[in-house]
């Protein structure tokens, strides 16, 4: 009898952590999100309810089937994922029945196998200019075609294009009216000046450098970097010095 009754205790035990990772609770958050109207309470209910289940469910995945060795690239692919998992929310429909971990679930795992075989094909496309004697004969021709160093005219054009750039973001910071508009700019003068020190350079990379600088989640990055759009485009047609620069965000 009292065998039994440790069995009982163990697998509640089991049922609960469960549902503290992804369960009913989460469901019904999901739901709740779907059906309220107020940005606020959406925010909310992600960041409290939400958030933490799509972080455990792409940590798991990425785990289990070996989606990422790199600590770096770890983390840079979960956070990925569980913006994926953000923009994906609206889509899930549970007046079919089906529970929203199963949903997530498979949409992560397809978002993960999809970036995996992305970043594998990059790989195989990628040479090492070091490495001439393991290159075909058209791999080191293009390697000689394309090898050269830049004019001097050419470097000092993109210094200057550099600091005018700088010069732009810091009209821009001026600009920013809200707390959040003001964090967004400002991580993004950090990224800036950090750039040559970045391994990733893609747009979702860079989305996911400015969210952790700047602590903003993925729907306030995104309102703030529409405003700090229209602060640059402005300040691009206003000023003669800054019309030049290349297009960064038109």
């Amino acid at each position: 009898m009292s065998q039994l009754k440790k069995k009982t205790v163990k697998k509640n035990k089991k049922t609960q952590a469960r549902k503290l990772y992804f369960g009913q609770e989460t469901h019904d958050a999901i739901v709740r999100y779907q059906e309220s109207e107020c940005k606020k309470t959406k925010d909310e209910i992600y960041e409290n309810q939400i958030r933490q289940s799509f972080t455990k469910l792409v940590e798991n995945l990425i785990y289990i089937h070996s989606f990422a060795s790199d600590p770096q690239y770890f983390h840079i692919l979960k956070s990925d994922a569980v913006s994926f998992l953000y923009e994906t929310l609206e889509k899930f429909d549970p007046s079919k029945g089906t529970k929203a971990f199963s949903y997530f679930n498979v949409c992560a795992k397809n978002f993960l196998i999809i970036q995996s075989n992305k970043r594998r094909k990059l790989s195989n496309r990628h040479v090492s200019i070091d490495d001439m004697a393991g290159m075909n004969s058209k791999d080191r021709t293009s390697v000689e075609n394309f090898s050269y160093v830049p004019s001097p005219p050419s470097i000092m054009s993109f210094k200057e294009d550099k600091l005018a750039l700088k010069d732009m973001l810091k009209t821009i910071e001026v600009k920013a009216r809200n707390e959040n508009e003001k964090k967004c700019i400002s991580a993004i003068i950090t990224l800036f000046n950090k750039v040559d020190e970045l391994e990733f350079l893609n747009k979702r990379a860079i989305f996911v450098y400015l969210r952790e600088i700047s602590g903003l989640n993925p729907k306030q990055l995104s309102v703030s970097m529409s405003n700090i759009r229209k602060y640059y485009k402005d300040s691009k047609k206003n000023n003669e010095a800054f019309q030049n620069l290349f297009r960064m965000g038109d």
